[in-house]
């Protein structure tokens, strides 16, 4: 294909699609063209005659490459795009990368420690620099790939978290959330990654079940060792943090040692017990440790009975205590961590504490006990629960206009079952840690003057305290990852300005995600637009499933059992892969794949393909290169039964399609109840584009027409103008899903001008008013496939040309006398139209909906003895198990004990079994004559 002009209309293509040049070439023309930009015009948002439509991609990590998730998740938004675009919209994907604080970080570190330094070593200013020149190199990366996969984003706009336009944005919300009262620094226990040396948020420290151990501890009472309080734990290392035990105030047992003290074994610490209502008298003893430094609940009761908070586990998961320490009433600084265990790793110390607890017979038993362990989402790393000074937001005044946008259906979740979840998740939200101990990332705009003690927010660097004009120092923490991807709605539209872009397109209209974001970036987004913008970010969220592989694990790279895209598009192309992933999205459903055959993965698409081209091939061939006339040009008494059909099948795939990706926005500002479920079904998209152009335009009209094509004349032209008319049509609703191949065909077409693309071409609209003719071709079709069932129910060979008898309904005389010939080229018969069935001879026949008959002679076309002995037998064996399962359903024994559902699928299949009986039966009949 010519990189400067599209192709002579021509039957000349070649035996397949070669999508190794012709996807390049393809896409190079399309960015030449400007096919992807969206323009800010006065009828933008002004009811004039293209109106917005945007969908913002989910950032990918700087340090990412293509995978299978970024793969189905880009194709998704990239139909989408497309059908708006060619639908008449003003259609804006807006690209973008995040900059992945942890994980970009987490690279460059092991960079620098293959030359043997660390950050500390390297220091700050020159790390960050380091990361820069990293991101620079490495950091669009993935987003040229996404050019093989065909997305077709408003490059020109590609917006990067860490830029200084979007940091402005990110330091304006912080602000302007500070001066709300919205963002506070609070000392908490927060979720630690020894390995990233930093915090981490609810969502970041996910939960995974672990087999474990329950470890049942004796705490003795002070003055009375023969007397004790058992309490368990599953982290006995964090035992030397306790600071009480406490036990509920109603509690008969215990009512007389609320006030005393226990010793805290191997520390030898005496710490009280207390009486709170936050322990259940009903599970295990009723007692429970207090430890505020290391776990979170237990921090809550150490607030409400100001109660120390000692840390025990270092920044780096290994045993010491931090400053400030606790002193004695002597004013002695009390050593919790005993020397033997200083600079163990938590988990080396939790052995030796219990060999320790042992020895001095403080263990009383250990269970075996499955529970949930909070692991690192970027290092997989046991987090560590920790006391520690941290930046939070306020989620609560946040999450109400989130909340209330779901559930007054101003914001739609497909599929619907997420609101759910959604809605249960921000009724139960906690404050969000943002602060990070990291150097890569926006870093926190408060700066501390130690000389006065103020402490100062602002938008813009602070050089000298306002207040005394001293030095001031900046928080050395950066924000969540987070935190600037919550703003990415708008301020990839200029926010905090007030640009034609953020006019024109904000609100955006789709998110497509997975569901592993919800909360993480979907929910928080919505909850950034009501506060900063003042509405919701987009109409409708749709979380697609993931890919997995065949035992329905998730793809990961720590699994390796990825597929890499780039290898399915070297090898099959662009367009097999984005068909298979559509095709087989079902609404929220996931979607398997083969790591180790991806022929089979990927069969779907490249079969697809393969045959899209094959049919575009011989269509091109027989419809010619001169130009045609357009169908609406065309009278319609001209129309033959099968034109008339294939262009009423066009409508209604047009209406299926519309129906199955639509509606594109809600028909008022609320989603009704009936309209929350409408649309976004693509793999019912995908299949019914696929039937129209495979089974209803090349399997039907194009075979019915061949003797036309053949001919010259009028009716030659109507059948060629009705035949490019339909696969134009065809390829337009294709071409979201498959682009490149589509864009190929499409080229070729008669008549088509050098400047014109596929991708800026209109989508089809139905256009009606096809008459009778497509109903009565419906009985021309009700005839063949009566006749071909016939065919292959009597074993009688494809090629064999036969005699067949048409008996048509009073209705249908006209139509079938009329299409005898049609009806007979189709099915390799002679056929004649009679007004009864033959009688005295040996024949195969069956009766239409419509009350027509068509009957096929036997005699002399295929051997009756032993096609009859063949029948009997397959009858034979049938009857035979067809009285064995009903034997088993008649006896209560089996009903009564198996599974219903098992019952239930015996009787369906006795169901089945019986129709088949009654047919073999009627066979027999009619041809062996008992």
């Amino acid at each position: 294909m010519s990189t400067t002009s599209p192709p002579t209309p021509t039957a000349d293509l070649p035996p397949q699609f070669d999508f190794a040049s012709t996807e390049r070439e393809i896409y190079e023309r399309w960015e030449r063209a400007g096919a992807f930009s969206a323009a800010v015009t006065d009828s933008t948002r002004s009811g004039g005659d293209r109106e917005p439509f945007t969908i913002v991609m989910p950032p990918p990590n700087v340090t990412a490459v293509l995978h299978m998730g970024h793969g189905l998740d880009n194709t998704l938004q990239d139909v989408l795009i497309r059908w708006r675009r060619m639908a008449g919209d003003e259609a804006l994907w807006v690209p973008g990368t995040d900059h992945a604080g942890i994980a970009t970080q987490n690279v460059v570190e092991k960079l620098i420690a293959k030359e043997g330094l660390t950050r500390y070593d390297v220091g700050r200013d020159a790390f960050v620099r380091k990361t820069v020149r990293f991101v620079e190199e490495t950091g669009g990366a993935i987003l040229n790939q996404l050019r093989a996969l065909g997305a077709s984003c408003d490059w020109s706009r590609t917006a990067y978290t860490l830029s200084p336009e979007l940091s402005r944005a990110v330091r304006e919300a912080f602000v302007r959330l500070y001066e709300k009262g919205l963002v506070y620094r609070g000392h908490r226990v927060i979720h630690w990654c020894p390995r990233c040396l930093t915090s981490l948020s609810d969502e970041e420290a996910e939960f995974h079940d672990t087999n474990g151990k329950l470890y049942h501890l004796s705490y003795p009472l002070s003055g009375e060792p023969d007397r004790a309080i058992v309490v368990a734990t599953t982290r006995p290392e964090t035992m030397l943090a306790d600071v009480a035990v406490a036990v509920h105030p109603d509690d008969d047992r215990y009512r007389d040692l609320i006030g005393r003290t226990v010793v805290l074994p191997i520390a030898d610490i005496e710490i009280p017990i207390i009486p709170d209502s936050y322990t259940d008298p009903t599970f295990g003893s009723g007692a429970v440790k207090i430890t505020p430094a290391h776990d979170a609940n237990d921090f809550e009761v150490g607030r409400r009975h100001d109660l120390p908070m000692p840390v025990v586990i270092t920044a780096n998961g290994t045993m010491g205590q931090e400053s400030p320490r606790e002193t004695n009433e002597r004013g002695e600084t009390i050593e919790r961590v005993p020397e033997s265990l200083r600079g163990l790793d938590r988990f080396e110390a939790r052995e030796k504490i219990v060999e320790m607890l042992k020895t001095s017979g403080r263990l009383v038993k250990v269970e075996p006990h499955q529970h949930a362990v909070r692991r690192c989402y970027r290092c997989d790393t046991v987090v560590e629960p920790r006391l520690s000074d941290q930046w939070f937001v306020k989620m609560k005044p946040l999450a109400e206009p989130a909340l209330a946008a779901v559930r007054d259906g101003r914001i739609r979740i497909v599929p619907e079952r997420w609101e759910g979840v959604y809605v249960h998740w921000l009724d139960t939200i906690r404050d969000w840690n943002i602060s990070r101990q990291l150097w890569w990332g926006h870093r926190i705009p408060v700066w501390y003057c130690d000389g006065c003690g103020r402490e100062t927010v602002s938008r813009e660097d602070v050089v000298t305290c306002p207040s005394c004009s001293g030095p001031v120092r900046q928080d050395e923490d950066v924000l969540d990852t987070w935190f600037s991807s919550w703003l990415w709605p708008f301020s990839t539209l200029g926010w905090p300005k007030d640009t034609p872009d953020l006019r024109a397109f904000y609100p955006t209209d789709v998110l497509v995600s997975g569901p592993d974001i919800l909360f993480f970036w979907v929910a928080r987004m919505i909850m950034s637009g009501f506060e900063f913008m003042g509405e919701a970010p987009y109409h409708t969220v749709y979380l697609h499933g993931i890919a997995r592989d065949t035992k329905h694990r998730k793809m990961s790279k720590s699994l390796g059992n990825g597929i890499d895209p780039l290898d399915v598009i070297a090898r099959f192309g662009a367009d097999p892969l984005r068909y298979t992933v559509v095709a087989g999205m079902g609404l929220g459903v996931d979607i398997i794949f083969d790591p180790d055959d991806l022929e089979k993965s990927f069969a779907p698409g490249r079969n697809f393909v393969t045959k899209l081209w094959n049919i575009g091939r011989f269509l091109l061939t027989n419809v010619g290169t001169a130009p045609v006339q357009p169908v609406s040009a065309i009278d319609p008494h001209r129309l033959s039964r099968a034109d008339q059909w294939i262009l009423a099948r066009l409508d209604a795939v047009i209406a299926e399609c519309d129906a199955a990706l639509g509606p594109a926005r809600p028909v008022k500002e609320h989603w009704t109840l009936a309209e929350r479920t409408m649309g976004m079904r693509l793999n019912d998209y995908a299949e019914a584009a696929r039937r129209f152009v495979w089974n209803e335009l090349a399997d039907w009209y194009l075979e019915a027409i061949k003797a036309r094509l053949a001919e010259t004349g009028d009716d030659r032209e109507v059948a060629r103008a009705v035949l490019a008319h339909a696969f134009d049509a065809a390829l337009r609703l294709l071409h979201p899903i498959v682009p490149f191949v589509t864009e190929a065909l499409w080229q070729r077409l008669p008549g088509r001008a050098e400047h014109e693309l596929l991708i800026s071409a209109r989508w089809p609209k139905a256009s009606g008013g096809h008459g009778e003719g497509a109903k009565e071709f419906e009985l021309v079709r009700n005839a063949v496939d009566a006749l071909r069932q016939l065919r292959g129910e009597y074993n009688i060979t494809p090629g064999k040309q036969l005699s067949a008898i048409v008996v048509p309904a009073p209705n249908a005389q006209t139509v079938l006398a009329a299409e005898a010939g049609l009806i007979g080229r189709l099915t390799k018969c002679t056929v004649s139209v009679a007004d009864a069935a033959p009688t005295g001879e040996t024949a195969a026949h069956q009766v239409l909906a419509d009350g027509s008959e068509v009957i096929v002679p036997l005699a002399g076309t295929i051997d009756i003895a032993k096609e009859c002995a063949r029948l009997q037998q397959e009858l034979a064996g049938l009857e035979k198990q067809l009285n064995g399962l009903r034997l088993r359903l008649a006896n209560e024994n089996f009903v009564s004990r198996a599974k219903p559902e098992i019952v239930e699928a015996e009787r369906q299949k006795e169901r089945e079994w019986s129709a088949r009986r009654e047919q073999l039966a009627a066979k027999v009949k009619t041809l062996c004559g008992n």
